[in-house]
């Protein structure tokens, strides 16, 4: 009969993140045509036909198909399932590295990928792989996407010499005689990532959908993928070109896309960001590209255009206002220009042509002084005089954010400024971290409670391949406030709870993508991105249960894309 559910869940726990009733829990809900039809016991029981499938949940918690925010698909499907691996477990000093990238054969167009080893666990990376190989061009990506290593062959094809100057917002680390290392970070990437082949569709198009299962397998139905487009080659492995969004449009025109995906566009890398660069992307129509094929925009969608305003602290390019890290620098912004009031000003001109076109900005911001610098720039872009307590319609947002006071939290919750940031990356790089910045500013590292408490819309996301894209891992991380090495301070003022941390990534993360009003909450009318978990959701004494928590169930728009030991009921 017409009017029965397609899908029922019956005996749960449902956490709807009702925007009107955060707290709002139900025991059963309903699924119809790829909408959330009913909540309650009572009312979904009425919706229960012959041909209804009712899954008992056991008690389970159902909760909103999980949302990263801030997910490199196209690069951590090429780490996971394209390129030679160098994490910890595989390669757990740099002896091993050597061993890995020795014994890995090349591919196909001759050379050797790898990528996943962390100059945090494994110490100073300089010089590395420089005489491995001397036939074969090497290319070893770090965790983070702001470092590579390359051995001499892959310089010398990619005309890296002793002559090589350094480029705004990136370093060619050298020896004392000048010489290239083989390390490179930030923009001096795309020296080298301009020199290699592009990966082919045949390679990657598997990867995206292995990867596609997997994150459906934890629960996540939608991220933001940020940072595809012509400046690919400054950004992680590269491998997020403008040809890699043609393979995401052609994976939705063929409906094998069941995850829902934004990309922020990169017409500039991680040094040197300039409005000249962002202007051509702009007139290039690239953002139209998807509207052209007729693609659904709440499947996939091009959202606005990233930037790189700073590096990262590990690197000593995060903008700090206070000197840190060994060489007591402040770093910089990395958009071009030779002084700070010069690369601020050419910021405030980037923003305004994005905003000026309608478009989502996200600003990589690490270091208070970058943030600050954002902030006000998003505010002149799209909001005109700071004084004006106006919302930005296109949902500027920052990224990471990794410092920001009450004064600048407060700015962003009256102007609308949105926040995403990674409690997993502070807690696997936060012992570096602690050296570099010292043991009170990293104390003060990803403020989560006073971004909340300001009002400021905020989110949590993976960074992933940075981190696991397991977002149990994340939620455990801002509730914890851990490091690898010490446990959290249960008295840290910037912890939040569990709940807290499930809303950022579902009903907030869904905010950021103009999307709050059909996804990130379970209400009738929602569309049916969901997960069952196997247990309950655990209080935040017992936050580490979610750990072990399994999912079950995973319906993208009701569409089942996974199931694992479901219990069926008769009808």
């Amino acid at each position: 009969m017409e009017d029965f559910a397609d899908l029922v869940i019956v005996n749960a726990t449902v956490h709807t993140m009702d925007a009107a009733e955060p707290q709002r829990v139900s025991d059963a809900v309903a699924v119809k045509g790829g909408r959330i039809a009913a909540l309650g016991h009572h009312d979904v029981s009425q919706l229960i036909g012959p041909d209804t499938q009712v899954i008992d949940a056991a008690g389970g918690a159902v909760i909103p198909g999980i949302n990263d925010a801030h997910l490199h698909f196209v690069s951590a499907a090429m780490a996971a399932f394209g390129y030679v691996r160098l994490e910890p477990a595989v390669a757990p000093d740099w002896a091993a590295v050597v061993d890995v990238v020795e014994a890995a054969p090349a591919g196909d167009d001759g050379w050797v990928r790898a990528h996943g080893w962390d100059e945090a666990l494994l110490g100073p990376a300089e010089g590395v792989l420089l005489e491995s190989r001397p036939d074969t061009p090497v290319v070893a990506f770090d965790s983070t996407g702001h470092q590579l290593l390359a051995n001499r062959e892959a310089l010398r094809r990619a005309g890296i010499t002793t002559d090589t100057p350094d480029i705004d917002g990136g370093v060619i680390v050298r020896a004392a005689d000048g010489s290239p290392t083989g390390l490179l970070q930030d923009g001096a990437m795309e020296l080298l990532s301009r020199s290699t082949p592009p990966v082919p569709a045949s390679t990657m198009r598997p990867a995206l959908l292995a990867l596609q299962e997997q994150l459906h397998s934890l629960g996540i139905t939608s991220l933001t993928d940020p940072g595809l487009g012509p400046a690919s080659a400054g950004l992680m492995d590269g491998a997020g070109s403008t040809a890699a969004l043609e393979l995401l449009g052609d994976l939705a025109a063929a409906n094998e896309l069941t995850l829902r995906i934004n990309v922020l566009m990169l017409f500039a890398g991680t040094g040197g960001a300039n409005a000249h660069a962002v202007e051509a992307g702009l007139r290039s129509g690239l953002a139209d590209a998807y509207r052209h094929r007729g693609i659904d925009p709440a499947q996939l969608r091009i959202a606005g255009v990233k930037v790189f305003a700073d590096g990262i602290p590990r690197s000593g390019t995060a903008w700090m206002s206070e000197p840190y890290g060994k060489a007591c620098t402040h770093g910089s912004l990395v958009i071009q220009g030779a002084t700070d009031g010069e690369r601020v000003a050419e910021l405030h001109k980037i923003l305004g042509l994005i905003n000026d076109a309608g478009l989502q900005a996200g600003v990589h911001a690490t270091g208070d002084a970058a943030t600050v610098a954002a902030v006000e720039a998003i505010i002149a872009a799209a909001d005109g005089p700071a004084a004006r307590p106006t919302t930005s319609g296109n949902r500027h947002y920052i990224i990471h954010g990794a410092f920001g006071d009450p004064g600048t939290f407060h700015t962003m919750a009256t102007h609308g400024i949105g926040y995403s940031t990674n409690p997993l990356i502070r807690q696997e790089a936060g012992d570096i971290m602690r050296q570099v910045l010292g043991e009170d500013r990293f104390a003060r590292h990803q403020p989560l409670k006073s971004a909340s408490g300001a009002g400021v819309h905020f989110n949590l996301a993976s960074d992933a391949p940075v981190t696991s894209t397991d977002w149990r891992r994340t939620v455990v991380a801002a509730v914890r406030r851990a490091t690898r090495s010490q446990p959290g301070n249960p008295r840290d003022p910037e912890r939040i709870t569990g709940l807290e941390s499930l809303a950022a990534m579902t009903a907030n993360a869904a905010w950021q993508d103009h999307a709050e009003h059909f996804k990130g909450a379970l209400t009738p009318g929602m569309t049916a991105d969901l997960c069952l978990l196997s247990n309950p959701w655990p209080v935040d004494e017992d936050i580490e249960k979610l750990l072990d928590t399994e999912v079950r169930l995973t319906l993208s728009g009701g569409r089942i894309v996974h199931q694992a030991n479901l219990v069926h009921q008769a009808t």
